[in-house]
């Protein structure tokens, strides 16, 4: 463990800059072409080698490394998209150099390590599910653990994740004057707005961890015309996959019902469903066993809200995982203050501590058989029990 801490140290100073050069450039889900290319040039001049345009994706990568010597494949989980008009507000310029980081100290530390560490490049997270698409090739099926490290404004280490789907919206009307001839008209702004109007009628009668949220991506061109089209895109969340069918069947059959009381049309567009997320605890342990070595306090999770939705959950049904968090901040995810907090001072000290915890828990898995089958143990379990999140 020392070694592994000295070689972080290391080259602490080469993934600050790496972690800041991706935070400079911020990059859409897909289209994360720099940050690939920075991520792996370092992952090459360490002696690993690399695979590119995975699962059909071109921004999604494996970089492998491996003596020889028998023993468990550990994936360790890279993400490097941003948000839109916002750039990196949920820090995965941290995330994807922290496992990035790790597989090198590993590399270098333990020369005869048994088993074999990848990296794996998983682009979209913020809404196109590349771990989905992925996940559906076999991408993580030969792995026997998967682990990554995500920026927050605490450390927590069990926190879940809801199940997730966006849906668009798209209603069609009849475009017509909207004082000489508004009889000939058929609005689809009214159809959207009348479905924003039913679907907050439905959440009394959801159970609380359900959310529900949209907005109008195009409500019209003039007000002096009836709206031929408008679109909107609403994200749905649930405690889990059936949980989420259930939403979703309720919020279009809500939507189609509005449209067709104003005599419009519409047509729903659902994206990848993302999985609800289940973490395994005894991994979890281990991780969180470091992160307090390395002196970060660990909060509980929540115990009532607080969850998002991550694309991490479809991994996770295939794979014993985890997704822990480290404080960088105070700010929350998403925001102005977040993407400062990404390229902070503390911000970067929250990265070294991360990548040394995943280097560490990479390597107990490597030469700690019992732990590595209490773990798969756990996670076959945890399929025929359902969510284990709240253990």
């Amino acid at each position: 463990m020392e070694e592994i801490i000295k070689e972080v140290d290391k080259i602490d100073e080469k993934l600050r800059q790496t972690a800041l050069r991706i935070h400079e450039k911020p990059e859409l889900g897909f289209n994360e072409y720099t940050a690939v290319q920075i991520l792996t040039d370092l992952l090459v001049s360490e002696g690993y080698t690399i695979e590119t345009n995975i699962a059909g994706l071109d921004t999604a990568f494996i970089a492998t490394y491996t003596n020889g010597e028998e023993g468990p494949t550990i994936g360790l989980l890279a993400e490097y998209d941003a948000l839109p008009n916002l750039g990196h507000g949920c820090g995965h310029n941290l995330i994807g150099t922290a496992s990035v980081g790790a597989a090198i100290a590993l590399k270098n530390s333990h020369k005869n390590l048994p088993g074999t560490i990848k990296v794996i490049g998983t682009p979209a997270e913020e809404g196109g599910g590349g771990k989905i698409a992925m996940a559906d090739q076999g991408v993580f099926n030969d792995l026997d653990v998967a682990m990554m490290c995500h920026p927050k404004n605490k450390t927590m280490v069990l926190r879940g994740g809801l199940a997730c789907q966006g849906l668009t919206f798209k209603f069609y009307g009849k475009e017509s004057h909207a004082s000489s001839a508004p009889e000939e008209g058929i609005s689809a702004l009214d159809a959207m707005l009348n479905s924003f109007t039913a679907i907050n009628s439905l959440r009394e009668y959801f159970t609380d961890e359900v959310r529900i949220h949209g907005i109008i991506q195009n409500g019209g061109e003039a007000p002096n015309i009836v709206p031929s089209y408008c679109e909107s895109e609403f994200l749905i969340r649930a405690k889990d996959r059936q949980s989420l069918q259930v939403v979703k069947e309720k919020v279009v059959n809500a939507v189609n019902n509005s449209a067709k009381g104003v005599g419009a049309e519409v047509k729903t567009d659902e994206d990848l469903v993302y999985a609800e997320r289940n973490n395994n605890a005894t991994l979890a342990k281990v991780f969180k066993k470091h992160m307090e070595f390395l002196g970060s306090k660990v909060s509980p999770p929540p115990k009532r809200g607080g969850l998002g939705s991550s694309d991490i959950g479809n991994v996770g049904e295939i794979v014993p995982t985890i997704h822990p968090y480290f404080k960088i901040g105070e700010h929350v995810n998403h925001t102005k203050g977040f993407v400062e907090d990404a390229k902070s001072e503390q911000g970067l000290e929250g990265m070294n501590k991360a990548t040394k915890s995943l280097a560490m828990t990479a390597y107990e898995l490597c030469v700690d058989d019992k732990l590595l089958t209490k773990i798969k143990k756990e996670f076959e379990a945890s399929k025929k029990g359902g969510n284990i999140n709240d253990k």
